[in-house]
């Protein structure tokens, strides 16, 4: 099972400087992303960047070490890639691009998810960015569904891989649906059988540590992003790292139990292969025997590790005092 990352995920006039640096200290979170600094026609200053991400003046990185990404919103794919250049320039540890918020300012302005509209829009912004900073630095993408119908999610997806995204984070829900409940889990899949090379992270409606099994399970991702969850529980990524930790030891002794059943289970069979042997050389002779016990060894080894190796050893043996020695070595 791959491990599980966990996003905080970029909320506008909420997980700012102090709320990353509070989250982030007490541990759980993987990554961060700044709330999106609107780009229209402009390269911003450098006093801009720092307002969004103090974090640059430390290496892009909260004060306990958690990585912060810079979110950049816009409709023009050259102003985006030169500030997203500019955010390299100081040092970003990598760049998110947003085309999910719903806000109707935003989106009367060419920005966030009115986007979704266009996979051609999303292929020439991401493509764009990514010829603009190096290769080692990360460029994400964050979509919703779509506008108004969830199927175009499809090719925005396959458009934000073709055009070089690093990973994609879908918040599952369409620009109409806001907020509303459900998150429409269900479409991660049908993306994922799409779109091959890229991570995909599921975010939406997930304030409980049962709300991320129940994603999990429904999407088989392994990498999430949570925002609106931490405002009800701001301790819900340390109880999902526990849940983990918990699952582990598990799944650790469950294995250990398994592998001393099977050993267990070898040892059984190997004393009635004993049995078996000296029934059958009491019924017939040795010779049949040992050609039955083989057979039956055979038939064991198919799904027995122990039995399989023994088989090989013991396949060739012809002499039934010879033959019988080897079992009793088995035990």
């Amino acid at each position: 099972m791959k491990p599980i990352t966990l996003y905080l995920a970029p909320m506008e006039g909420v997980t700012d400087f102090v709320l990353r640096d509070l989250l982030t200290s007490q541990g759980g979170i993987d990554f961060c992303t700044t709330e999106f600094l609107r780009v229209t026609d402009k390269l911003h200053p450098n006093s801009v960047f720092l307002r969004y991400c103090p974090e640059l003046q430390t290496g892009s990185k909260t004060r306990s070490g958690t990585p912060v990404f810079v979110q950049l919103l816009g409709g023009q794919a050259g102003p985006l890639a030169e500030n997203a250049y500019r955010a390299y320039q100081m040092g970003a540890a990598g760049v998110d691009l947003n085309f999910g918020c719903p806000a109707k300012t935003v989106n009367r302005h060419d920005g966030g998810a009115t986007l979704l509209k266009s996979c051609d829009r999303i292929f020439n912004i991401i493509s764009t960015v990514r010829k603009a900073v190096p290769l080692e630095i990360p460029v994400t993408a964050k979509i919703r569904l779509g506008f108004d119908d969830p199927s175009v999610c499809l090719d925005n997806a396959k458009a934000a891989e073709d055009a070089g995204a690093s990973h994609l984070t879908i918040h599952c829900r369409t620009k109409m649906d806001g907020y509303k409940p459900p998150a429409h889990w269900n479409w991660i899949p049908k993306i994922k059988e799409k779109v091959k090379t890229i991570p995909i992270v599921a975010n939406g409606d997930i304030f409980t540590v049962n709300d991320f099994i129940h994603c999990r399970q429904e999407t088989g991702c392994d990498r999430f992003m949570i925002g609106r969850g931490i405002m009800s529980d701001p301790f819900l990524f340390n109880k999902i790292r526990s849940h983990l930790a918990m699952e582990e030891r598990i799944q650790n002794h469950a294995t250990e139990s398994m592998a001393q059943e099977i050993q267990n289970e070898w040892r059984v069979s190997s004393e009635v292969m004993q049995t078996f042997f000296d029934r059958s050389s009491d019924y017939i002779n040795g010779y049949f025997a040992t050609s039955r016990t083989k057979q039956w060894l055979k038939g064991l080894a198919l799904r027995s590790k122990e039995a399989k190796i023994l088989f090989d050893e013991i396949k060739v043996i012809k002499n039934p005092t010879e033959f019988r020695a080897r079992l009793n070595q088995s035990l």
